[in-house]
This record gives C-alpha cells, structure tokens and sequence, in this order.
C-alpha cells in the first residue's frame, strides 16, 4: 500500500493509518469503498460525541486580500487544551475562508426559519405549475434540498476539497481530535452592505 495513499485517505477523513490499513484490507484495498467505510465510521463516532458540551474553543478572523471581504466565525470544542492546538486552530481558518467564499447564510439546516422555507416552496411551486402533485412533490423536495446544500454551512461542498461537505470535515475533525466540536456562528461582511 503506498504513502500517498494512506496520506490521502488521512487528509480526507481525519483516521488513524491503523484505522485506514484495516478498513482498506476490509474491502480488498478499494480506496473509494475504503474511505466511504471510514467517512461511516466517522459519523457514527461523532454522533457520539454530538451530544457533549462544547464551551471552550475560538473567534477566528479572516479578512480576504482587499480588504472588501472579512469574517468572523466562533467554533467549540470542549477543552481549552484542544482549542489552542495547531489542528484546531487549521481547522477554524479553513472554515473562516470557505464562510468567505461560500457566503453561507445560516450554520444548519435547524437555522432556516420556516417562514424561509415557505417561501422558497412558494416560488418553486410556480416553477412546476400544470405538473402532477407527486411530481411537483420530488420537484420541491430536491429543490428545498439544494437550498439547503448552498445556504446552510454545514451542507456546502467543503471549498477546498469538494468532495467532502462542511459536516464532514467537521466529523472528521471531532473523530481526529476526540472532542465535540461545532461551529456556533459566524458573520461575513462585504464592504458596502
């Protein structure tokens, strides 16, 4: 098994070498079955600590070249010992720069308020008009879900690796680092608005 391999399954899910050679030998070494296991792994043990206060943590600042685009974001953990580690701290910047980026509206989908969702619907509903109701029903579905994927934080493809959403970069960080961590909000502000 080479290096890279193992280096590039590690910087997509946050496991041990151990964790990976085990799950690469678990499906006859298929890198993508392999880091599909792990990424399962991953959310069941970050379920785990979902529920596990998180009050230490820190504000991180990101100003982008120009001075037009700057944002704050405040991520938890639950000891001040992770906070102050080189991980964590990476791991507040990557995020301060995709907020930058991605101009998330809310952190998670429980963040939308319902009078959003309506009226996202309504106007959907007049995209679909004269289809069947079943039809108009998956039509809303997968859009509502899209609106999701671009406004909630948690559901955008991480900027710097599209393949993993916000959500899973930070299950991979709480499996890694062996802490609840969240992000608990943020602010992005545009020069002029």
């Amino acid at each position: 098994m080479s290096h890279d391999i193992l280096k590039e399954i590690r910087e997509l899910t946050g496991a041990g070498i151990l964790e990976i050679k085990n799950a690469l030998a678990e499906v006859n070494n298929d890198k993508e079955k392999a880091i599909e296991l792990l990424r399962k792994k991953g959310a069941l043990k970050a379920g785990k600590k979902a529920d596990r206060v998180a009050k230490e943590g820190i504000v991180e600042s990101y100003i982008h070249p120009g001075s037009r685009v700057g944002v704050l974001v405040e991520v938890n953990c639950e000891t001040d010992f992770v906070a102050r580690t080189d991980d964590f701290k990476s791991l507040v910047k990557e995020l301060a720069l995709h907020i930058a980026a991605a101009n998330p509206l809310y952190v998670n989908i429980s963040d939308v308020p319902v009078e959003v969702v309506e009226k996202e619907k309504e106007i959907y509903k007049e995209q679909v008009k004269g289809k069947s109701a079943d039809v108009v029903e998956k039509i809303l579905e997968g859009k509502i879900a899209k609106y999701y994927e671009e406004a909630c934080l948690m559901e955008q493809p991480f900027a710097k690796n599209g393949e993993l959403k916000v959500k899973d970069v930070i299950a991979a960080a709480i499996a890694k680092m062996g802490e609840n961590v969240q992000v608990k909000r943020f602010a992005r502000f545009v020069l002029g608005n």
